[in-house]
Parts: structure tokens; sequence; C-alpha cells
């Protein structure tokens, strides 16, 4: 195992010089999701709160729903902000072919370019929190609710990765999976609340929803941010739980795959 750990250093750090090698993308980065949030969800929202400043929508006041926003929009750059794009179109070409004789495997690969991707962006993160709590939008928390919120949002990110790595396996029956990476951030973005607070959902829904893992991707990581959720236990549970789930699941499907694969655009 200690013979591996220059290989994931390695591909870590080349990752990490990919990511991050055209500047003003970089740049575009930190600032487009803040820049979206301001014209977009800020101006709706004072639209839907401007008969009344001071009307209560399922408990949250215009202050209260934008501070959600915000922290949702903190939360999708750190759980939810990989997207494994090239995946599928690896399998698709054969280009897979060269991970199954190299001595670092295919899932370590992505993996490890899944971990620089994550450093990168919880920077960005980072870089947001400062940038919107100079504002008068966010009442920025104690640097121990910070940690605790980032800290589990990372362990979701993993979640994530998993999810998205299953779309990626499509790619030995499927020609193109990017309707399913669209579908799926479809889904998870209306059930995780980050859209809409899921107070706003019926309640049966809500209850629901609570045995799979859409609320712990958005809603209860922007409570742990806000203080209002503290049962860190389960959520922590619940999303290792389905975390495994998927890792079995991916297993599976690359056995199945890697049977069938013939490298035809090799």
């Amino acid at each position: 195992m200690m013979s591996s750990i220059p290989k994931w250093w390695q591909t870590i750090r080349i990752a990490w010089s990919k990511h991050t090698a055209y500047r003003l993308n970089f740049v575009l980065q930190i600032l487009g999701p803040t820049l979206v949030f301001f014209f977009v969800k800020y101006n709706l929202w004072s639209a839907v709160y401007s008969t009344s400043p001071e009307t209560v929508i399922k408990g949250y006041t215009f202050q209260e729903m934008i501070q959600y926003h915000v922290w949702a929009l903190v939360v999708g750059l750190i759980a939810q902000g990989h997207m494994v794009v090239n995946l599928s179109e690896e399998i698709r070409m054969g280009r897979i072919s060269a991970y199954l004789i190299y001595p670092f495997n295919f899932w370590e690969f992505h993996t490890a370019d899944f971990l620089a991707f994550q450093t990168m962006q919880t920077l960005i993160a980072l870089i947001t929190i400062f940038l919107i709590g100079l504002s008068a939008f966010l009442d920025v928390p104690s640097f121990q609710l910070i940690l605790t919120g980032m800290t589990y949002c990372l362990f979701v990110s993993l979640f994530w990765f998993t999810l998205q790595y299953m779309t990626g396996l499509m790619g030995f029956w499927l020609e193109e999976t990017w309707m399913l990476r669209v579908t799926l951030r479809m889904i998870a973005g209306f059930l995780s609340g980050a859209i809409l607070p899921l107070e706003l959902y019926p309640e049966k829904l809500v209850t629901f929803l609570d045995y799979t893992p859409f609320p712990y991707l958005t809603y209860y990581p922007i409570k742990i941010f806000t203080g209002q959720f503290n049962q860190f236990g389960q959520a922590y549970l619940v999303m290792g739980l389905w975390c495994l789930v998927f890792i079995v699941i991916n297993k599976i499907i690359w056995r199945k795959g890697i049977k069938m694969y013939t490298a035809a655009g090799m």
C-alpha cells in the first residue's frame, strides 16, 4: 500500500495542474457561481417577497431564504461539483485499455482526479463564503460550524462521486451518458432541497425522502452551516450506507462491462 502513495500523489498533482491550467477559467469558477446567485436567485426571491418584505414563507423570512440559497450554493460547490464527464468517453473510445496494463487502476486514477478537483472546489467555496460574507446577505457562522459543515460536505462528495462514477460506467452500454448525468442532477436538485427548502414540500414526501440520500446532499448540510442540525451520527450513517451500496453496484457494473469491452474506438 505504501508503494501506491507516490502514484496517488503524482496523479493528484497532474490532475490539479490540469484543473488550474487556464487562469481565466479558474477565475470564472470563483466568480461565476456568485454572480449567478445574485442575478438569478436573489432577484427571484426579491420578487417573491416584494409585495410584503415582512412575509414569512414556511418559517423563512426574506433574509433567511437568501441565506438558505447562499449555503445551497456553497454546498453545491463542495458536495456536488464533480462530474465524471470523460469517463464514458474513455470507455467508448477504448482509452481504458491503457489502465488495464498500468500499475494504477482505472478507478484509482479517477479517484485521484476527484481528490484534486475537491481540493480546488473547497478553495473556491471558501473564497465564495468570504466574498458573499462581505455583503449583508450572509451571516458568517463560527469557524467550528464552517469546519463541521465543510467536513460533512466533503463526505457527501464521496457519495456524489460514486453516483457520478456509476453513470460514467454506463458507457459500456450507451454511446452517450450526458442525458443520465443531466437527469440525475435535475432529480438531485429537486429532491435534495437545492431549489426549494424541504419545508415547502408535502410532509409525507419529506418523511419518505429521509430514507433516501437526497436530503443529505443539500438540505441537511445547509442546516449544519446554519447551526440547525446536530444529528451528525445519523447523517454520516445514512450517507455512508448509501455510498457502500453504490460502491458495490459500481464493482458489479465494472465486472460485467469489462467482459464485453472490445476497445472498439482504438
